[in-house]
């Protein structure tokens, strides 16, 4: 199974470095247009542009800051270690779904499976850390079971 878990930490480290990739080159095209109006226009419509990118600079740098957090937290994983306790790197099965405990990432399928993978911070990542297989709990009316944990 920890093959799984090195397919699914390639699958987000690679997901994660596509979307470093689009950002950055995204705040390097609005710096560059920025750069390019600068020299060709003057007034309140240019100051305007200018603010305008400025705002659109600042939010992709938020998200890009966002990304690389995540990125931290899936760069600390070790694929091969196997948990009995649920931790950060976690692979459980949990009524008949797969939870990746990480960051909170988009659905991933590996091998024709569906991974989910949870924040140890979100309310379902804080039930499940540091539980044991057979802990059951709830969540909006909702029963779990763990049924393994790798």
């Amino acid at each position: 199974m920890s093959n799984l878990k090195s397919q699914i930490l390639q699958r987000y480290n690679e997901l994660l470095q596509d979307r470093i990739d689009v950002f950055r080159d995204m705040i390097s095209a609005l710096t560059e247009d920025a750069q390019n109006d600068a020299k060709g226009s003057a007034g309140d419509k240019h100051e305007t542009a200018l603010s305008m990118m400025h705002i659109e600079q600042e939010k992709l740098n938020h998200k890009l800051k966002e990304i690389l957090s995540q990125k931290v937290i899936i760069d600390k994983i070790d694929a091969n270690s196997n948990h009995t306790r649920i931790a950060l790197g976690s692979l459980v099965q949990a009524n008949g779904m797969l939870l990746f405990i990480s960051a909170a990432l988009p659905k991933i399928t590996v091998d024709d499976k569906t991974i989910i993978a949870v924040s140890p911070q979100s309310p379902l990542g804080s039930k499940l850390m540091g539980n044991e297989v057979g802990f059951s709990f709830e969540i909006n009316a909702s029963k779990y079971v763990i049924q393994s944990i790798q």
